[in-house]
């Protein structure tokens, strides 16, 4: 039964099950409500009605009585009455109010007190009943602040999963280039000012695009991605910037566009350069002038958007061969961010794949502990040419097929242990000067040394220095810059 999204209510509980995670927000729903009244009549009414009613009750006599019950309890709400003798009723709301602002506070008058009422209502009281009470009335009052009290935490909660999922804990890595990845989204995050994110396919653009967003002013409004390379050409102006009813065969209503959705938040232009070219004089004009018509409209419609956009490709190099327009781009490029391809931040492999482990362990149900110093081996010299979505498939497809509680090197893929040495002194890398780098075949062979060396000392480290002729301080280094367990 798919339930995600709605609430569940199983015996007093209530659960909420959030829509795009397996996350479970729970939340009481028989709130505990305390009573202050020194008329013991009033006080037993009150306690009678709403246990019928499902809460749990608490009852005090007095403001102290009151203070020593909250401080030892958590209530939902407090029920007090204004005039009391000691402690009165505002004196009580300050205090609580001083303990747990959260809490909501009701508070009991008579018609002739309603000035009094109005002026703890200012002090933080959430409404008041009057007596004679109106049962009714009461229940109304009551269910309404706690409702309002619940969806208040559930907001919250879920906008604490939302920076979760796109703030910067699924921006991983330590390396120096992350880490001035990390001071651009910070220094940015608040900037009205147009952002052109540029790297290969699987860097993470998005991530990045919604991480300035969530980490800005701009984090409670909708951010808006849009692949302007996956809609059809002929429906791409109708979906960023809406269509008036009749305005073209199928239009039977007037249809607000994605720029329009985006208002007074962010919206994520992701492969810009595909937009074609009679688009990118329309888009000119909003960058410019913060306005445009709908498809088929007369009247212009404003917004306040901030735009991001991010491309794969070489964008200078379209600008020179007229696919893209240089003022968009000027425009466009106000804020420049490069995310590196994988194989430049090489240090952070490690990391990434720990993360993709435990993500895919609890997803597909595995218990697997680590990855081996061989496999780590051939994940860290790996080129990635589809960078760190590439990392991630093959993290989950070792999950999905490693029998052990190790992922071992035998569980990669074929064309990750191909060039693998398997003779000490000898490669299987085909040194093609025109395709080879050069540096990720010394790479290969240095490791594959080493890995023979040690398969030749049966693991004992310094016997394999004193065959490879280092000493066991450098070989130390080299099974750790290799992953290599000696």
């Amino acid at each position: 039964m798919e339930v995600r999204g709605k609430r569940l209510e199983v015996r007093d509980k209530c659960l909420y099950l959030h829509p795009q995670s397996s996350n479970i927000f729970v939340f009481c729903m028989r709130e505990t409500i305390l009573i202050v009244d020194d008329e013991k009549g009033i006080r037993d009414f009150l306690e009678i009605y709403l246990k019928k009613e499902g809460y749990r009750v608490n009852s005090a006599s007095s403001g102290e009585e009151a203070m020593k019950l909250f401080g030892n309890n958590s209530y939902e709400l407090v029920i007090s009455d204004i005039k009391m003798s000691g402690m009165n009723g505002v004196e009580l709301l300050k205090n609580i109010k001083g303990i747990n602002p959260d809490v909501i506070v009701l508070m009991i008058t008579a018609y002739a007190s309603v000035d009094t009422a109005i002026d703890a209502m200012k002090a933080g009281a959430y409404d008041y009943i009057t007596k004679p009470f109106n049962v009714d009335e009461v229940k109304h009052i009551i269910r309404n602040a706690l409702d309002k009290k619940k969806l208040e935490a559930e907001n919250l909660l879920l906008k604490k999963e939302l920076k979760r999922q796109y703030g910067f804990s699924n921006l991983i890595g330590t390396s120096s280039k992350m880490l001035e990845i990390y001071g651009l989204i910070r220094r940015f995050a608040e900037t009205k000012a147009n952002i052109l994110i540029t790297g290969e396919s699987g860097t993470g653009k998005e991530l990045v695009a919604r991480a300035i967003h969530y980490e800005g002013n701009r984090k409670d409004k909708p951010f808006v991605p849009i692949n302007c390379g996956a809609i059809p050409e002929n429906l791409l102006e109708s979906e960023l910037f809406g269509h008036e009813k009749g305005a073209f065969t199928g239009a039977v209503a007037n249809k607000s566009g994605l720029f329009e959705i985006a208002d007074e938040g962010t919206i994520f232009l992701d492969e810009i350069t595909e937009l074609p070219k009679g688009l990118q004089v329309k888009l000119l004009r909003v960058v410019q002038e913060r306005n445009f018509r709908r498809v088929g409209g007369v009247e212009d419609v404003s917004i306040d958007v901030r735009i991001i956009s991010a491309s794969n490709k070489d964008i200078d190099n379209e600008v020179k061969e007229g696919r893209f327009r240089e003022d968009l781009f000027y425009r466009l490029n106000v804020i420049p961010i490069h995310m590196p391809p994988l194989r430049e931040r090489k240090d952070d492999i490690p990391v990434l794949c720990q993360h993709f482990l435990e993500k895919y362990c609890n997803e597909l149900g595995r218990h697997i502990k680590k990855i081996s110093g061989e496999a780590m081996g051939l994940l860290v010299n790996y080129r990635y040419p589809g960078n760190i979505r590439e990392l991630e498939n093959i993290i989950e497809r070792t999950v999905a097929l490693e029998s052990t509680d190790i992922i071992l090197p035998e569980t990669m893929p074929d064309y990750m242990r191909s060039s693998e040495v398997q003779e000490f002194g000898t490669s299987e890398v085909q040194a093609d000067p025109d395709i080879m780098d050069f540096e990720k075949a010394v790479e290969n062979f240095e490791r594959a040394i080493v890995l023979k060396a040690i398969e030749k000392a049966d693991g004992v480290q310094k016997k394999a220095a004193e065959i490879l002729k280092i000493s066991p301080r450098s070989l130390r280094y080299l099974l750790q810059k290799y992953g290599i367990e000696g």
